[in-house]
């Protein structure tokens, strides 16, 4: 077979071989055209072990191919000689036809064999021109390289030369006094613009006095003297102008805030400027506002005071104690109005008020005056201190906004606190109000709540001063009304009257108005001095009542007294705490004492006897056993005189006792008590022999109860 087979006749060859194998063809054929020497020995050639064989010599391909084969050939029978054949045949077939394939691809061999010539030609040209391009490449490249160097170093120049020339302009820029800043500062009006001006002067400044490079600079030997004129200008320019606004607040009826805000606070950059270039000027700027500042506010001050005083109405004096005689006068004073008809004084009433109202506008005066209003004396306190507030926070803000330091408040206001204690210090000494004293301290307490919430705390040392001073005062005027119920004169107080008398309603109302003061406060102090007003005045209360020849005059006496003192701290609150709880207890053991008083003026054997014979046992002593003879008399008197007696107490009562409603409460308990005395009366009856004689006598309990009812509508 020749090597030259052209690829598409041996691909026929394999198509058409497939083709017989599809078909299923017949190998006894091609084995038949093959020829091989016959073995004499034996007609049949075995076949054992021909299929390992195969499968032992071939490839994995070829395997599979032969396998197929073999078993055909073996299942058919067919001999192996006639398949040899028709291989043979077939192969040849094969060889022809791709040696006629090879022929018909000769001129396109040829031309394949001339492309690949001339491509290897071409090939070689380009070989020769990259190598060309390459030495070129090598070249640029090293041309570039130099260029980046260049570039770089180029790059570095201009970098330089760059921050030379932003550090020259800038530098020219912060020296150099251009003309019309020159006629701003020298001509120009005090302005918005002139503030503007004044900021780059202050920048050239800064620039001059703190770069020591610029210091060396020859530069700078022209300019100085320049800045150094147009400094001294502008500091002489702004005082002027800072002078003539400070004159303006001195004027009479200038509002202060609205000048500070409006005008004032549009410049203080001008007070930055003179404290960094004109550390006297600003020094004697400031002084003088200090100055002004004071006068006038210490002026407003002194004639809002004054205005005031003239709308004081004067509660208490020296005289007006709760242990006072209503008839007493001073030696050498006129006679005063009874104190009897002015329990106002001790009463908190509408006073309470004024805490209320606490931040409301100050009072003012002149329409006050107008209307011929009079207010006590710590309404006027808390518009004096709401004012002083408004403007003390008023004055402040703005002190640290212009001069940007606080410590300048305090010189201001000197003038101010002093123009307030020397009007306050006099009538703290002459003040003899106790409430008045501690509504005052109530007041002082919520202006400092107030100055927290505003966080300004330029008034905290003086609100303490204040609050110091006011707690002495109250403390001396409270013990003057222990001294005054402790020390004082029985047989001058005492009246021969068992209504509540006038010291013991003072007490009420005085104990109430300080009960209420101390609701949200819970002042302990306050509780402790409540303590000792009670003890003295119960003292007191009890020396007047045994000054009443009879008994049960002085039961009532107590009664109307603690009754009333009860009523009158139940309207400060609804819990008035331990004392009102102290003045319930001896109520209720007063009132038990007279209701046994009474029984025994009208009653007085039948209690008698219910006391002392009733609860005997009769059993233990025979001889002292309870007859008829001895309770009929008693039966006969209650049966015919109980009503009369029942409308006796209730007459007496109604008289003796000013609260209609306790006087009821009373009678209600008698009448009780004597319902229980009767009824173990009338239970002893039962046990004395022969005692069913006296039921004809006897009242019924329903009877008694019908009348308690009939007196029990009366609430």
């Amino acid at each position: 077979m020749s090597d030259g087979i052209s690829i598409d006749a041996l691909g026929q060859a394999v198509g058409d071989f497939s083709n017989h194998e599809k078909l299923g063809f017949d190998l006894g054929a091609y084995v038949g055209d093959l020829a091989f020497e016959e073995d004499s020995g034996s007609e049949d050639i075995s076949l054992e072990g021909l299929q390992q064989e195969l499968e032992e010599c071939e490839s994995d391909e070829v395997k599979l191919f032969h396998r197929s084969v073999v078993a055909n050939i073996l299942s058919s029978g067919a001999k192996l000689r006639e398949y040899a054949k028709g291989v043979e045949n077939n192969l040849r077939k094969v060889e022809l036809d791709s040696i006629e394939d090879y022929i018909k691809e000769s001129d396109n061999l040829v031309s394949l064999h001339d492309q690949i010539h001339d491509c290897d030609s071409i090939l070689s040209q380009m070989e020769t021109l990259l190598s060309g391009f390459q030495e070129e490449i090598g070249s640029i490249s090293s041309d570039i390289k130099i260029l980046q160097e260049k570039s770089m170093d180029m790059g570095l120049r201009l970098k330089n030369r760059r921050v030379a020339e932003s550090k020259l302009a800038k530098f020219v820029e912060d020296i150099i006094v251009p003309p019309k800043m020159i006629d701003v500062i020298v001509d120009g009006e005090v302005n918005e613009e002139y503030i503007r001006t004044l900021e780059i002067l202050s920048k050239k400044l800064k620039f001059v006095a703190a770069d020591p490079a610029v210091k060396s600079s020859k530069a700078l030997k022209d300019v100085e003297p320049e800045l150094e004129k147009l400094r001294q200008k502008a500091i002489s320019k702004v005082y002027d102008f800072i002078v003539q606004k400070l004159i303006a607040l001195r004027k009479p009826k200038t509002n202060i805030q609205i000048l500070q805000q409006s005008v004032l606070l549009k410049y203080k950059y001008i007070i930055s400027f003179l404290k960094e270039h004109g550390k006297e000027v600003f020094m004697d700027v400031r002084a003088a506002y200090i100055d002004t500042m004071n006068k006038v506010l210490s002026a407003h001050f002194r004639a809002y005071i004054q205005a005031l005083e003239k709308l004081q109405l004067d509660i208490a004096t020296a005289y007006d104690l709760i242990g006072v005689e209503t008839r007493s006068a001073g030696l050498f004073s006129r006679a005063r109005e009874p104190l009897k008809n002015r329990s106002a004084v001790f009463a908190l009433g509408e006073r309470i008020k004024i805490i209320k109202e606490i931040d409301q506008p100050a009072l003012i005066p002149h329409i006050a005056e107008a209307s011929a209003l009079k207010y006590p004396y710590e309404v006027l306190f808390r518009s004096l201190h709401k004012l002083l507030m408004d403007t003390a926070t008023s004055e402040y803000i703005f002190c640290d906004d212009f001069f940007g330091e606080e410590s300048i408040f305090y010189e201001i206001f000197a003038g101010p606190f002093s123009v307030i204690d020397e009007h306050f210090n006099p009538v703290l000494t002459n003040c003899f109000d106790a409430i008045g004293l501690m509504l005052m301290i109530r007041i002082i307490h919520h202006h400092q709540l107030i100055m927290s919430r505003r966080r300004i705390p330029c008034l905290d040392s003086y609100l303490d001063k204040v609050n110091i001073s006011l707690w002495p005062r109250f403390k001396m005027v409270f013990d003057s009304h222990i001294s005054s119920l402790r020390d004082a004169n029985i047989k001058t107080l005492w009246e021969d009257d068992v209504h509540p008398h006038y010291v013991m309603r003072r007490y009420a109302e005085f104990t109430a108005s300080f009960i209420h003061l101390n609701v949200e406060y819970g002042d302990g102090q306050l509780d402790i001095n409540l303590e000792r007003l009670r003890m003295a005045v119960d003292v007191l209360i009890l020396k007047l009542a045994k000054l009443f020849p009879r008994p049960k005059q002085q039961i009532v006496f107590l009664i109307n007294n603690y009754d009333m003192t009860i009523a009158v701290l139940k309207e400060a609150g609804p819990e008035g705490g331990k004392i009102q709880m102290y003045f319930e207890e001896l109520l209720k053991s007063n009132t038990s004492l007279f209701v046994e008083e009474l029984l025994v003026e009208h009653f007085s054997d039948l209690i008698k006897f219910v006391k002392s014979r009733a609860s005997e046992d009769s059993s233990l002593n025979p001889e002292r056993s309870i007859t008829v003879a001895e309770v009929d008399p008693l039966v006969k008197d209650f049966g015919s005189r109980w009503k009369t007696a029942i409308e006796l107490m209730h007459k007496d009562i109604i008289t003796s006792f000013s609260n209609f409603l306790c006087g009821m409460e009373i009678l209600r308990a008698a009448l009780t008590q004597l319902l229980l005395y009767y009824t173990r009366l009338t239970d002893c009856i039962k046990k004395i022999p022969g005692g069913s004689g006296l039921n004809k006598d006897l009242v019924s309990i329903q009877s008694i109860m019908f009348e308690i009812r009939k007196y029990s509508k009366t609430f």
